[in-house]
């Protein structure tokens, strides 16, 4: 379903001189209002007039993550605090977290974004959707409430924490959707089989971001739970959630592109690169008022597509991230994305979606262990079958990222199972560093 076929369905065209015009009033935008903008601009010596539209964007000095924390907390806010109404941060587990600031047209605009997303999942005003996100500073929670809200439906803010509360909730009120991270959804499921409760579960459709995911998760959650699973991407220093969400043909995330101009760069060069080219996304806001990011570097891998989709929108689809340039291993000069490890490990049967890399460096020479959760069902004391289980595991993993790795085979529940996001790596290696 489509929420506004106007802006959802508008040709390639009509969407450049929209981006154009935006584009140069954001800019004149910070220009005027950000210091900080304002001399990244001159040193490069440039004026807001040399930006007549989208053409000029690569002449536009790039945002990253060290700018924020100079600037933090306000220093990239475009508008006095008198008319901010809202303040949301990362979870960021170095340095100062990323913060993002909003006024009241930006709370408006990113709850569209995300009535947006949810309706691509074929969610109504007739659903009743589980928010299962955090709620607080972390933009989850109550970017999905007001998304929610401005479709119509009716909302549970479950939050996380309570799993056992959550599943009473969903049975007694009969909720048709959930919107949560995607390991904390497979914890969901394990808990509803578990219990036997599957024939009382009524949900249709899950929305699920905040971590990166795999086809192989999708299909898990499918089959699982008899439902529809959807991926919706987006990030606190950007808006939060509803950046960008797959539709039913599940052929990459329409990024809504009136609000958020998208480029892939070569994260070396930094050369913008044509549709189809993996490199990193970067992504500039043309609407938000309280902090609108110039060229902000996400870190995230993968590629665009920009050709029309089934579904009718014309929006340029981001494909499925490979990693980000923050957590892409390096191990013996092979690059190593924990992604890649989920997908062999999903298509193994006798293994849960729980999993460890564990990095390390043993006389000067790097290694990896991954220890691998073993489903319940499949949990035996017969060592033929363990070791059976551990060769399979090991050659999966030869196969997918080129490395012989250790693998440890470790009992049910016997690793972290989060509510939130999960932590797949621990690399040793910066012990030594």
């Amino acid at each position: 379903m489509i929420w506004n076929e106007t802006k959802e369905c508008m040709s390639r065209d009509e969407l450049a001189s929209l981006q154009s015009a935006r584009l140069v009033k954001v800019v004149n935008k910070v220009y005027h209002n950000v210091e900080y903008y304002r001399k990244k601009m001159q040193e490069l010596g440039l004026e807001p007039g040399d930006i007549k539209g989208i053409e000029d964007i690569e002449k536009l000095p790039f945002t990253t993550y060290e700018d924020l924390n100079k600037t933090y907390p306000f220093g990239l806010a475009a508008v006095p605090t008198s008319e901010l109404v809202r303040v949301h941060a990362s979870s960021g587990t170095t340095g100062k977290p990323k913060i993002g600031v909003y006024t009241r047209r930006d709370i408006e605009v990113w709850s569209e974004c995300v009535a947006r997303c949810l309706s691509m999942a074929g969610i109504t005003r007739d659903d009743i959707i589980q928010v299962g996100y955090g709620y607080g500073l972390f933009t989850g929670g109550l970017g999905a409430h007001y998304g929610a809200e401005y479709l119509g439906a009716l909302v549970l803010p479950m939050s996380t924490g309570n799993t056992q509360k959550l599943l009473d909730m969903m049975i007694d009120c009969k909720a048709t959707a959930i919107a949560c991270t995607p390991s904390y959804l497979l914890h969901v499921a394990e808990d509803i089989e578990k219990l036997g409760v599957l024939d009382k579960i009524k949900l249709k459709t899950a929305i699920c971001g905040a971590e990166p995911w795999t086809d192989e998760m999708r299909d898990q959650m499918e089959k699982r739970l008899n439902i529809k699973a959807h991926d919706i991407y987006g990030l606190t220093e950007i808006c939060g959630p509803g950046v960008a969400c797959d539709c039913e043909y599940h052929k990459g995330l329409h990024i809504w592109e009136d609000h958020f101009l998208p480029e892939i760069i070569d994260p070396a060069t930094h050369k913008d690169l044509p549709a189809g080219s993996d490199g990193e996304l970067v992504i500039t806001n043309l609407t938000k008022e309280g902090m609108p990011l110039i060229r902000y570097r996400t870190k995230d891998l993968t590629s665009l597509e920009i050709d029309k989709c089934e579904c009718g929108r014309t929006m340029a689809r981001i494909q499925r991230f490979k990693g980000r340039t923050d957590d892409m291993l390096i191990i013996r000069g092979v690059n190593v994305f924990p992604s890649q490890v989920e997908a062999a490990l999903l298509n193994i049967d006798g293994t849960t979606p729980h999993y460890m890399l564990v990095v390390d460096r043993v006389d000067n020479t790097d290694t990896l262990e991954v220890q691998v959760e073993i489903a319940e069902k499949f949990f035996t004391d017969e060592v033929r079958g363990l070791e059976k289980l551990s060769n399979e595991i090991h050659n999966k993993l030869k196969s997918a990222i080129g490395l012989n790795a250790k693998v440890k085979l470790v009992e049910p529940n016997g690793l972290v199972h989060s509510d939130g996001k999960t932590k797949h790596v621990i690399d040793k290696r910066k012990l030594y560093s």
